[in-house]
């Protein structure tokens, strides 16, 4: 792989080998934790001389490339920037996939254009087998009806994805049709095979107030999202009220978005793993450029994905955390001037 991390630009050559070789990038997917800052340094070199939108975010800034040195100096694009621009890191490559997020009454989608499907593939599949194993020994029934009701989920399409690897006939799509859901839940019981309920929060929520049943032995996994369909809750609320409805112990939580090709998963109590190319930092609320990874930390979270190769690999959210021990993260809410965070930049051409 080329190596960018101590400074200095790329020239042409470099480029186009950098290109070859990182078609399929199996140093990212492979990358060990000692060698995770080498790696994130060699693709911010890459993005801040290949990504017109974040190299032009960069020089507003003011920022120096040669003296980023570490995972703190890297600066972090806020994610809004996928509202008004068209984020890659290889301006002529035409995207296979255009994601869009479902964004909020008054404000634009988010645009992820995917310029590998490939990349996006091998993220979630990879991610899916590192914290649960191969897909094959699940069968995966999702209710993501608001997903389903519009183009360009990135959800929809790693659900759909993840069903079909399953290779089993009970896997697929629930919308409203919580009868027929209980009633292959009931048919799997003693399977062999684990059952995943991936469901949007708000379907969750209406499944657990009108068909209340004992889901003690499925995996339930929720993706949040309330989508202005239901008042926003804190996530012990949340899953005490799944909990008491279905007999469980634990609820499950994926941690994705429209903006990133990966995701973070948690067990239970709302602590999220990242797998090993993506890793989380909270930047300071008055500060965004003021970031840590020491456990015990609380800010908004910024999320280097190193899938994200091809659009931008550092990007700063609007959700808020507390950082734990060995890498792992809550989410404890969402920054109450998101929409204002960044804006004076995100009109940059």
């Amino acid at each position: 792989m080329l190596n960018a991390g101590s400074g200095g630009s790329i020239s042409q050559t470099e480029h186009q080998i950098f290109l070859i070789e990182m078609e399929f990038p199996k140093e990212i997917f492979n990358v060990k934790p000692t060698d995770f800052e080498s790696l994130a340094l060699s693709v911010f070199r890459y993005q801040s001389e290949f990504n017109p939108v974040y190299s032009r975010f960069i020089n507003l800034l003011g920022t120096d490339c040669d003296n980023i040195e570490s995972l703190s100096q890297i600066p972090f694009m806020p994610a809004g920037f996928f509202r008004n621009h068209r984020v890659v890191s290889n301006s002529t490559a035409k995207p296979e996939l255009v994601f869009t997020s479902s964004g909020t009454t008054g404000s634009a989608a988010s645009k992820h254009y995917v310029l590998s499907a490939r990349m996006y593939e091998e993220s979630f599949t990879r991610g899916f087998r590192y914290f649960y194993g191969d897909p094959s020994n699940y069968v995966i029934l999702a209710m993501l009806p608001s997903y389903l009701e519009r183009e360009g989920s990135s959800l929809v399409y790693m659900a759909d994805r993840l069903i079909r690897e399953t290779g089993s006939p009970a896997s697929g799509f629930y919308k409203n049709n919580y009868s027929d859901l209980l009633v292959t839940i009931n048919r799997l019981r003693g399977s062999e095979r684990k059952v995943i309920l991936l469901g949007v929060t708000h379907a969750l929520l209406d499944l657990a107030e009108s068909h209340a049943s004992d889901l003690s032995e499925v995996i339930i996994m929720e993706t949040g999202g309330m989508k202005g369909l239901r008042r926003e809750m804190v996530r012990e609320e949340l899953h005490g009220i799944l909990n008491n409805a279905f007999g469980t112990r634990t609820i499950h939580s994926e941690y994705g978005m429209t903006e990133l090709l990966s995701q973070a998963y948690s067990e239970e109590g709302g602590l999220f793993h990242t797998p090993p190319w993506m890793k989380v930092l909270a930047g300071d609320i008055n500060d965004p450029m003021s970031l840590t990874d020491s456990p015990g930390a609380s800010g908004t979270v910024n999320v280097i994905d190193l899938a994200n190769f091809w659009s931008c690999s550092f990007i700063a959210t609007a959700d808020l955390c507390r950082l734990h021990d060995n890498g792992t993260f809550e989410v404890t809410g969402r920054y109450d001037n998101s929409d204002i965070r960044g804006c004076n930049l995100l009109s940059l051409a």
